[in-house]
């Protein structure tokens, strides 16, 4: 409970939402994709946040509800990128791209906050072209979903193993009420 910091899923979240405001301010400043730009950067507040939330959650429960929230923040994230590309003509690169593999393999660390220059290095691209830079999110919100859906799998293999929240207190309830009961 609470550990989230350590998370890697959480460390990619604060780069996609601080990735996502860089983008909007850049590409999106005209005032007929207000909307729009509130929204992605809802989005990439909202996956973040609850990663945080539910890792504060004492019901199991709970926290796999919120961690699925976020898994669908960066679906509808991924979507408002493919929108842009989609709607100025410009391609959205397949999965095994050259480009997108390269992203893939980028290695996100707890330790240090990821940068677009740090990207840019690692990837050889342009990040002031916005058909890079989109991609590039497409890529970064697809990792964070697969790396969301591992963890939900943990989450759930831990409930089976472990039991939740309201099981665990029962049983001890129950324990110190009739004693333990093996």
């Amino acid at each position: 409970m609470g550990g989230y910091k350590n998370l890697l899923v959480y460390r990619l979240s604060v780069t996609i939402f601080d990735f996502t405001v860089i983008f909007c301010d850049k590409y999106l400043f005209d005032l007929k994709f207000k909307r729009t730009v509130e929204q992605m950067v809802q989005a990439g507040r909202s996956g973040k946040q609850n990663i945080v939330e539910g890792s504060k959650e004492i019901s199991s429960a709970s926290d796999m509800m919120l961690t699925s929230v976020s898994r669908a923040s960066y679906s509808e994230l991924s979507e408002d990128y493919e929108d842009y590309l989609r709607q100025r003509h410009l391609p959205i690169w397949d999965k095994n791209d050259p480009r997108v593999l390269k992203i893939r393999s980028f290695k996100e660390t707890i330790s240090k906050e990821t940068s677009l220059s740090n990207l840019s290095k690692w990837t050889n691209l342009d990040y002031n072209n916005s058909e890079n830079f989109a991609n590039l999110m497409v890529c970064l919100c697809m990792k964070q979903g697969y790396l969301l859906d591992q963890l939900i799998r943990a989450k759930e293999q831990k409930f089976v193993q472990e039991g939740g929240f309201r099981e665990n207190l029962f049983k001890k309830r129950r324990e110190n009420k009739f004693g333990k009961l093996d």
